[in-house]
């Protein structure tokens, strides 16, 4: 099809689909919602339509300087929210790569182990957590299972994140938006969030043995490795302050923790290496929260790190993003 000739154009033109030097597999199709008589409210996106867009991003050693710069580029489209909102998709090539932590990783501790090898599926993830001025378009259309604040946040801005909004809210975002694109938004699972975060690499961050308060929005007045001591912003940062991944992913690190759609696991013993939700037959009275805030020291920032919260918990420091596949 043409989207797939799209697509196949990521393989031969584009950075981001090397995760180790390993060219990987492109989608061949973009799964929607199966109702295609209903009169939406959105504009379905012309998912055979990728854009290009460059970037630059960088590595730092355990001293937290920069060693390397590097142009990247990749590929993305963009969603139509209306008054002149957008909500820009970044394509994410399937891949396998080893989920946790080493038992010798800084900070690490048992629930992020054993590391396993997981094999990912291609999938779409928007390139930053939603903003407010998202939210607030999506919080208005037609109802799915529950209503939602269209404010609910503790700081306010149009490019900030949205945050105060629980896991019952997030899925909810991501249920209209499915009703009125056809495109099916979702939650990522945990295993997809920790594939797009690490980007093949192996280090604590995605930037490299260390982070600072010039590559991400956390609590810098603590350290992690042999940084120097940062700032403390104590609120939230505009999306895409700081360097991306090679993959073209914004505040995967700080800023605000991002609901994943997979309840608690105490480890991973026994988890799927597939990269789907991994449910549980308890009553799932916690959910999975990756990425850190800006009110977390860095260790709580790392690729491996994994948070909890109730489903029906809001905080000024949790919010989301979302994929489709």
């Amino acid at each position: 099809t043409e989207a797939t000739a799209q697509l196949e154009k990521i393989s031969k033109t584009s950075n981001q689909i090397q995760v180790a030097g390993v060219s990987l597999p492109i989608p061949e199709e973009i799964q929607t919602t199966q109702s295609v008589s209903k009169q939406r409210l959105l504009k379905a996106p012309n998912l055979a339509d990728l854009k290009d867009f460059d970037f630059e991003v960088v590595t730092v050693n355990a001293k937290g300087k920069v060693t390397k710069t590097e142009r990247c580029q990749a590929q993305f489209f963009t969603q139509e929210l209306g008054n002149g909102v957008t909500l820009e998709m970044v394509a994410i090539p399937g891949g396998t790569f080893q989920m946790g932590a080493p038992v010798d990783e800084e900070g690490s501790s048992n629930d992020e182990r054993p590391q396993h090898p997981v094999t990912i599926q291609p999938f779409f993830m928007s390139k930053y957590p939603i903003t407010q001025a998202q939210w607030r378009i999506v919080a208005v259309l037609p109802r799915v299972n529950r209503s939602l604040a269209e404010n609910p946040s503790r700081f306010k801005g149009d490019k900030l994140p949205v945050e105060q909004v629980s896991w019952y809210d997030s899925n909810e975002f991501c249920s209209r938006l499915a009703n009125e694109t056809g495109i099916f938004y979702k939650l990522p699972s945990e295993a997809q969030w920790e594939y797009a975060c690490r980007v093949g690499n192996t280090t604590p961050f995605y930037f490299g043995e260390t982070i600072t308060s010039t590559l991400a929005n956390y609590d810098a007045s603590v350290t992690y490795a042999f940084e120097r001591k940062g700032s403390y912003r104590g609120e939230t940062t505009p999306v895409g302050d700081f360097p991306p991944n090679t993959l073209g992913l914004y505040d995967l690190h700080g800023n605000v923790w991002e609901w994943c759609a997979d309840p608690w696991h105490d480890n991973y013993k026994n988890a799927p290496s597939d990269g789907s939700i991994w449910q549980n037959k308890n009553d799932n009275h916690y959910m999975l929260l990756r990425g850190g805030s800006w009110n977390d020291p860095p260790q709580g920032c790392c690729c491996a790190y994994r948070y909890m919260y109730e489903p029906v918990s809001r905080s000024s420091n949790l919010g989301f993003r979302v994929v489709c596949s």
